[in-house]
């Protein structure tokens, strides 16, 4: 609190930010006589190894990192037990109180600052580290306008993530996510390229590409919505900046810029050719580098109505063969999709998300899982987590099968709006059940997309494994 003295040393004078895990204060450094800032773990989560592990890592990490866009440690100790870091002070504010302040902002005072942001990003990523978290609120801006990088509480080493399961990863803030970050998958500075791409975006419109309700909702948007175009929003910015920004949003990392190096520098140019105010080339500067395409090969007429005739023939038979099946009473099967983990009461809105592609894989010996609980009763002392399965299109599914190797947890299907409306909640399709080892539940065929696997108790199990799902029309 404000007046206490930490280690003998720093004086708190005002609070200046919580979160989650931790507080940040403008302190006193009585020994040297200046001003520094302070954060300090929440008392609550001392007993969180993995939680304090977080915070003593993200010491490390931003001690070793030296540059002038990044803001620096001045030293991590511990204060009765409780872990803090204390950096250099930066008094002005951030970026997302800027914009939310003067809305969007010059297009040569964006690119300046998104600049910044990357020579600091390509600096940590050359010293083997992805920040994983970037966006406007971990961006300070000090008493001479400069951006300064902070926050790597959730960075992790880059050559980490070569073969090794992310189940459970903290994922970043939801409006800057990667479309691979969202599904679990491996990250590398490519996805720092994403996000910096959104949050200049948000600099040069005053807003994100992808707003909702819920984690979910904009989650989803990033797997599969392509973004609004800036000019849209902002129709002087030029094209080439317009080209860029698509380039780093790509929603496949191959086809972003290969490093934050490689979109610094074309951000650079960007900004030659704005302050030069002539049209793209006119100030000697390259254009933009389109992103890669597939090698486009050379089809005859005739190759291609062959291939139709042939995929004509396919679907004749393999509808034949369905109404012979059907007439002895299965369902037409719909090919859905696990594509995000559901947790919007948990820490981190999403529950082993490396894991979720194994619960559509077609094999019965690979599972998605819940986190473990320990909780009596079968409790997961929340209402639910689950995962969101996608038809690819509005779809009346009528059935879902689960197999699973932890029979006896209660789950009921529940259907989200359609890819027209506003992704914001799921609705129950289906009544509750207690599944066994192969559960159908019957819907009530809603039109939707979306589906949600919901889980209210786990039953005797202190994880749920959902081995597969498959759904029918």
């Amino acid at each position: 609190m404000a007046g206490d003295i930490v280690a003998d040393r720093y004086e708190l004078e005002q609070l200046v930010g919580s979160g989650g895990m931790s507080s940040v204060f403008r302190a006193r450094d009585r020994e040297l006589e200046r001003t520094v800032a302070l954060k300090i773990l929440h008392e609550r989560l001392t007993a969180q190894r993995d939680v304090v592990e977080r915070f003593s890592r993200e010491a490390k990490l931003a001690a070793g990192l030296s540059h002038h866009n990044i803001v620096a440690v001045i030293e991590r100790g511990d204060y009765e037990g409780t872990p803090y870091i204390v950096f250099e002070y930066i008094s002005g504010e951030n970026l997302k109180q800027l914009v939310g302040r003067d809305g969007p902002l010059p297009v040569e005072r964006a690119l300046e600052l998104a600049i910044e942001i990357a020579r600091a990003l390509s600096f940590a990523h050359q010293n083997g580290f992805v920040h994983r978290d970037v966006k406007p609120q971990n961006v300070l801006l000090n008493g001479n306008g400069e951006a300064k990088v902070t926050d790597f509480g959730i960075a992790r080493a880059i050559e980490a993530h070569e073969g090794e399961t992310q189940t459970g990863t903290v994922l970043g803030t939801c409006d800057y996510i990667s479309p691979e970050q969202a599904q679990g998958r491996r990250v590398d500075e490519r996805t720092d390229v994403y996000s910096l791409g959104i949050v200049l975006y948000e600099l040069l419109t005053g807003d994100v590409p992808f707003t909702g309700d819920n984690f979910v909702a904009v989650a989803m948007q990033h797997i599969n919505a392509p973004s609004p175009p800036v000019t849209l929003k902002r129709p002087e910015v030029p094209r080439r900046v317009e080209a860029a920004i698509d380039r780093a949003l790509a929603k496949d990392p191959e086809r972003r810029f290969p490093t934050m190096e490689a979109f610094c520098n074309e951000l650079e140019a960007c900004l030659a050719e704005v302050r030069g105010g002539g049209e793209e080339g006119a100030t000697g500067v390259l254009p933009v580098v389109k992103p890669p395409r597939a090698p486009r090969r050379r089809q005859r007429r005739w190759l291609v109505a062959l291939a139709v005739v042939l995929a004509i023939a396919v679907a004749a038979l393999a509808y034949s063969v369905f109404r012979k099946s059907s007439a002895g009473g299965s369902s037409t099967p719909i090919p859905v999709k696990a594509v995000i983990s559901y947790d919007p009461y948990g820490d981190n809105r999403v529950e082993s998300p490396a894991l979720v592609p194994l619960a559509t894989d077609g094999k019965q010996g690979t599972a998605w899982s819940t986190e473990v609980y320990n909780y009596q009763g079968g409790s997961l002392n929340k209402p639910g987590v689950g995962i969101v399965l996608d038809a690819g299109a509005p779809t009346k599914v009528r059935e879902i099968t689960v197999t699973s190797d932890t029979p006896g947890y209660t789950a009921v299907i529940k259907a989200g709006p359609n890819e027209d409306g506003p992704y914001s909640s799921f609705v129950a399709d289906s009544s509750p059940l207690d599944a066994g080892s192969r559960t159908t539940f019957h819907l009530a065929g809603a039109d939707e997309r979306y589906y949600l696997l919901w889980i209210t108790n786990r039953g005797r199990w202190h994880s749920v494994h959902i081995n597969e799902v498959t759904a029918g029309g």
